[in-house]
């Protein structure tokens, strides 16, 4: 429960964190920290427009998007205590929850029956697919190394012990920092300011969406960040106490927003048949770590 507290705090102000240093970035002064979730509190109180064209998935979507989010952000602990929902290989039904709610997303967006959604969901489908198995050989890297297949019990008893154990936690850090970049759709695999649908992934599935709908669909998107926030965040925390603990928390969610803004100020975004590349690319840094953990436990001499 104080992990999904504290999500839920870091969700109000992670996404004026990421605004104000791209603004900071460019020279300007930018709005508030604050403004994004004032955005998406004036959404909520508009009603949605639906097409004649949507069935009721469009309609439902959005909530199951956003409950099978908040579900997973169930299993993740905080340091010593677990999740509300804790059991030997959490991590699995977490992926696949994550996985639920992004179906939803790519049917609602097919549901429209407009072109251009359709791609967007295709590329969607895609890229999540290229990310799924950097996400499961790292999970099952740290399982080995830790001999435990839940959140709790795995970041719990996770140590660092030598140099090879250091440079394995600063790579899961970054593995995890690319893949929340991925599942948001932001830079470098896509740019969530363009209005060029062609190049849209995630923007353009939303076209249709508005008020209350499209309120819940962006807040989701910062509960993902405070979220995979909150993952980085246990690498550090260990089993401190929440005195520590907890001012530690918001000090990584803090750091990994302003990485989230430098990355999308400095980076352009990659050309359309060079995302899988480089999300390729995480699987073999996850590999990388497979193969330190082996080292580590003595498999490789």
């Amino acid at each position: 429960m104080v992990s999904l507290i504290l999500i839920l705090i870091t969700s109000l102000f992670f996404m004026g964190v990421v605004v104000k240093t791209k603004s900071l970035c460019s020279g300007r002064k930018g709005p508030g920290l604050f403004q994004p979730m004032w955005d998406i509190f004036r959404l909520w109180k508009k009603s949605s427009v639906f097409s004649k064209e949507t069935s009721f998935i469009f309609r439902i979507s959005p909530i199951i998007y956003i409950s099978s989010v908040l579900t997973a952000i169930l299993m993740i602990p905080h340091g010593g205590i677990p999740g509300v929902i804790s059991f030997d290989g959490d991590f699995v039904m977490f992926a696949y929850l994550l996985a639920c709610g992004r179906f939803m997303a790519i049917i609602s967006a097919l549901d429209t029956g407009s072109s251009f959604e359709g791609m967007g969901a295709s590329r969607e489908a895609l890229f999540s697919l290229f990310a799924e198995p950097a996400f499961f050989v790292l999970m099952g890297s740290l399982a080995l190394f830790t001999g435990h297949t839940s959140f709790h019990d795995l970041f719990s008893t996770l140590h660092y012990e030598d140099n090879i154990s250091y440079m394995l936690g600063a790579l899961a850090t970054f593995v995890f920092v690319m893949i929340a970049m991925i599942e948001n759709s932001r830079m470098p695999v896509d740019d969530p300011k363009t209005h060029l649908e062609l190049t849209m992934i995630h923007e353009v599935m939303i076209l249709d969406n508005s008020g209350f709908n499209l309120g819940t669909i962006l807040y989701t998107t910062n509960l993902k960040f405070a979220m995979y926030g909150a993952i980085i965040s246990n690498f550090f925390i260990g089993a401190l106490p929440l005195s520590v603990s907890i001012p530690l928390f918001f000090a990584v969610q803090f750091c990994f927003a302003v990485s989230a803004g430098i990355i999308e100020s400095f980076m352009a975004r990659f050309r359309m048949s060079h995302n899988p590349q480089f999300i390729l690319i995480l699987t073999s840094v996850s590999m990388l770590i497979f193969f330190g953990v082996l080292m580590v436990k003595g498999v490789f001499i």
